[in-house]
Formats: C-alpha cells, structure tokens, sequence
C-alpha cells in the first residue's frame, strides 16, 4: 500500500474545492475563470500511474470519472468535455474533466497549450454546493458524501 508523500502536492492539499470524498477518492473543482465546472478525481492514496491500481479500483476510479463527466455535461452544457490523465508534473493517479466550449480561449487546442484568443464569453454560473449536490446524487451507489458548502 502507497502512503503520502509529503512532496507531492496531491497528498498534502485537496488540490481544489473539495465537492465529493469516498474512502479512495475525492472530487474537486479547480476554480479556473475560463473554464467554469472544471473537475479533478484524485486518488487518495499516493499511486503514480493506472496500472498500480487493480483491476476493481481502476474500474470504480473511471465510474467516478465518468459520473462527474455526465454531471458537467448535465450542468455546463458545453461543446467538448476533455478528459486527461498526464501526471508529469503531479505524478499522483488524477483525472482532469474540463468542460470546453468552440469559442472559450484555447479552443480547439488543450487548455495547457497557445491561447486561440482573448476572453470568453458568458458562461453557466452553477455554485460549488449545486455541483456537490448533483455529484452526490449521481456518486450516491458508491458511498461517499457531498461536501458542505
């Protein structure tokens, strides 16, 4: 079993405003003014990569990921969803679920890429407790709990 490392930022901080927590994830909202429901699913315990997972924590890891996915699609309706798992700078197992729209500000490039242009345009405005609320609803078979807000 993996500890926590007390480099790894993922370890020591939420890594975002926590919304959902179960005994081996949790599910937080990266606050981003150009990307509003952008989410991460992090493991809780330090694990580098998928494959260190089993079979049924890598399944139940993609079922959370998957539920937050429906729930920002539900939520933000946007063009794209992108989902990412990169790890190289963070190396702790997590998942990115960003909403994406044609016209927000790096569109059609990834968020971490070249700027496409200035600014954006109006976006869904859903609080952190709207977003928890629906996780958790959507989470509810997995345990876990919503988070106050």
């Amino acid at each position: 079993m993996n500890t926590a490392l007390p480099d790894c930022e993922l370890c020591t901080a939420p890594g975002g405003v926590m919304l959902w927590q179960s005994a081996l994830c949790r599910v937080v909202r990266v606050e981003h003014p150009d990307y509003p429901g952008y989410c991460r699913v992090i493991w809780n315990q330090h694990v580098r990569e998928m494959t260190d997972l089993s079979a049924d924590e890598r399944a139940t890891l993609m079922e959370i990921v998957f539920a937050v996915e429906s729930v920002v699609r539900a939520l933000f309706s946007p063009d794209k969803i992108n989902l990412a798992s990169l790890g190289n700078m963070t190396p702790h197992v997590h998942w990115h679920i960003i909403p994406r729209w044609e016209t927000d500000t790096h569109f059609p490039e990834p968020i971490w890429g070249k700027a496409q242009r200035a600014g954006n345009a109006a976006r869904p405005t859903i609080s952190d407790r709207q977003l928890a609320d629906r996780l958790g609803q959507a989470l509810a078979t997995l345990g876990g709990n919503p988070i106050e807000h």
